[in-house]
């Protein structure tokens, strides 16, 4: 498997990746009809409400968006929901991690805050959401389909 810096991605004898890559991608919104016309007029994307919502806490929906390279292949994934609060701005990267606890441990000695600590999406995995040491935020995941 190649970067899209077509670099070759190293696995250990386990398959694993040495190094964690985006996975996800998340986009707050204040009007999720005009973010969702704004991003299919603009990259196409395919954005069709997660009928998952059973998995969200109450009153909070959830849109996935589907991506595809120039060729018409499956690409990254991602989704939007209505913005939290005033300081969640920008598109939220999340990369793969194999564990959040492990990872939220080292994000703190190197600097990091993990300013939404390790909680479930059930049936998915586990999500941590943290800043680096320059505030910019990100989040980490941890791939778990018992996750509850």
């Amino acid at each position: 498997m190649y970067s899209i810096s077509h670099e070759e991605i190293k696995r250990d004898g386990n398959g694993e990746r040495h190094m964690p890559t985006i996975v996800h991608f998340e986009t707050p919104s204040d009007d999720i009809e005009r973010s969702k016309k704004f991003y299919n007029e603009l990259f196409r994307w395919k954005i069709d409400k997660w009928s998952g919502a059973e998995a969200m806490p109450e009153g909070m929906e959830y849109w996935l968006i589907s991506t595809v390279d120039d060729e018409g292949n499956k690409a990254l994934g991602g989704g939007m929901m209505k913005r939290q609060s005033p300081q969640q701005q920008g598109i939220t990267n999340y990369f793969d991690v194999k564990s959040v606890q492990e990872y939220s441990a080292k994000v703190e000695q190197l600097g990091g805050r993990v300013i939404f600590p390790k909680h479930p999406v059930p049936g998915m995995g586990y999500i941590a959401i943290c800043t680096d040491t320059e505030n910019n935020g990100f989040g980490i995941f941890e791939a778990d389909q018992t996750a509850k």
